[in-house]
């Protein structure tokens, strides 16, 4: 008789007996456990899953949350970085070293929240776009239809950005203001 793969075994299996019954994740969230032991818990199935399952359930757009199993933390976003981190690392990487180190510039930064918003829009004004090109399974880059869309997809960029710009002007503005009043010199 075969073992079960090692990252499909039941806890029964290791003895770890993780509890189904005490996730936190909201109604319809499929809940993942990260143990001490650096292994990830799919209380749905009861058993075992690696990053590469984790990053089948992005793909497939399904909703779960995974959490630390001692605190409760929600830790689903240092997971996503784990499955970016090697994507990046295989293969042909999205993100260049100068990319990366500008966006590593926005941590601490006044604009890092503004920085965020404006990546988060526009990644999915560009996943709007590939959907409606694909929905019309138009792939001819000089049908009008085609140029429209990203004419379009460009245009909202611009928008995001300039609203951007127009963000961090005010703040400069403020902070101007507010570094001039403790500026100004003594009376005589």
């Amino acid at each position: 008789m075969s073992a079960a793969p090692r990252s499909r075994r039941t806890s029964a299996e290791d003895g770890d007996e993780p509890s189904e019954g005490d996730a936190a994740a909201p109604a319809g969230v499929r809940a993942i456990k990260k143990y001490p032991n650096r292994r990830l818990y799919d209380t749905r199935t009861s058993s075992y899953i690696t990053l590469s399952d984790v990053k089948d359930m992005v793909m497939a757009c399904e909703q779960f949350m995974v959490m630390d199993a001692k605190t409760g933390e929600d830790i689903t976003r240092s997971i996503l970085l784990q499955i970016i981190l090697e994507e990046e690392s295989a293969g042909v990487p999205m993100f260049s070293t100068q990319a990366l180190a500008q966006i590593i510039r926005f941590y601490g930064h006044t604009m890092q929240g503004l920085m965020g918003n404006y990546l988060e829009k526009n990644i999915q004004s560009f996943i709007d776009l590939q959907s409606r090109l694909t929905e019309n399974s138009v792939m001819n880059l000089q049908n009008p239809m085609v140029q429209n869309f990203m004419g379009g997809y460009i245009e909202q960029s611009r928008q995001m950005f300039t609203q951007m710009q127009e963000q961090m002007s005010k703040q400069a503005e403020t902070l101007m203001g507010n570094l001039g009043a403790g500026l100004t010199p003594p009376k005589k």
